[in-house]
């Protein structure tokens, strides 16, 4: 365990650095959507397409990865859901609720976490979860989120249609999935200078976490009882990794074409923090923030022992 701990403990440093600089206002709260829009649309993609174009496109094509995890997200949504729709929170609360129930911090921390506990061959099948997430379980939520807003159904498809086509990562996973299968590389100074942007990602993108974290808090911070928000903090660090083990465990029982190693890469990606741009995208569509806000950073903080516990189990 003690290992572990020494392997995560930098990359949870930078977090409660971010944290700390935006609390004290080291980091003026303006500049915060300076960094994660550096995060979002320069350093993240390229260290996507980076890690996308040198991985095997056969792991990048994982039917059996990408079903099973689809499954567990499908099912936390819909759980989740459930358990928070009441006459005070309805579908928007619940829906963005429900997103980060069961989207992980798989772009923001999980790639270079997990790349640094179990090496490079990990990331192929983290590339696949990330492209399920972005691409299914975000634009669902999205889209059951509008179901309280006139327009209903069209307006829900198409926010979530738009959601999928503006964000850059799922583009940065398809240009670098295509490179791998055509062995094409980049020119040498352009290759550089995108590697160079791939290089920031982990240190800025762990530090802009605590600081969008930090923003929310002092922003968003109005009473709320820990029914709102503590069991959906809980479902993530807990019931999603367990969902995910158990289901993927089963699926090897059937036959299945799931490589065990994959399985513990599934399990420790669902072990991860809840993904902090959703807080991001609760202020954009109007949803209560401080109920996300307080969501993302309760599973955050814990996430430190839970997910160092997540990976001790696994080994």
């Amino acid at each position: 365990m003690l290992q572990v701990l020494l392997v995560t403990f930098p990359f949870f440093a930078l977090v409660l650095a971010g944290f700390v600089a935006a609390r004290q206002r080291m980091l003026p709260l303006e500049a915060i959507p300076g960094l994660n829009g550096f995060v979002l649309f320069f350093a993240l993609p390229c260290m996507l397409y980076r890690f996308g174009s040198t991985t095997p496109i056969a792991q990048l094509l994982d039917g059996a990865v990408a079903g099973i995890y689809l499954l567990c997200a499908l099912i936390m949504v819909g759980f989740s859901i459930a358990m928070s729709l009441n006459h005070r929170i309805r579908w928007n609360d619940a829906s963005l609720g429900a997103l980060v129930a069961a989207f992980p911090n798989t772009g923001f921390m999980g790639v270079p976490l997990i790349a640094a506990l179990l090496g490079p061959p990990a990331v192929g099948t983290v590339i696949v979860l990330i492209t399920v997430d972005m691409v299914i379980t975000s634009s669902l939520c999205v889209a059951l989120s509008r179901l309280d807003s006139p327009g209903g159904a069209a307006q829900a498809a198409r926010s979530a249609l738009k959601g999928v086509a503006t964000n850059p990562m799922p583009w940065a996973i398809i240009l670098g999935a295509a490179a791998s299968a055509v062995q094409f590389s980049l020119p040498g100074p352009v290759e550089k200078t995108v590697w160079l942007l791939a290089d920031a990602a982990s240190p800025v993108a762990l530090f802009t976490i605590g600081a969008v974290l930090a923003r929310s808090q002092m922003t968003s911070n109005h009473p709320m009882p820990l029914s709102d928000y503590l069991p959906v903090a809980l479902m993530k660090l807990v019931l999603h990794p367990l969902l995910v083990l158990l289901a993927g465990a089963g699926a090897i029982q059937l036959g299945a074409p799931l490589d065990p190693f994959a399985l513990k890469v599934m399990v420790l990606v669902a072990a991860l923090p809840s993904a902090s741009n959703v807080s991001l995208l609760a202020e954009r569509l109007g949803a209560d923030n401080g109920r996300i806000a307080r969501i993302i950073l309760v599973s955050t903080a814990a996430a430190f022992l839970t997910f160092s516990g997540a990976v001790s189990l696994t080994r």
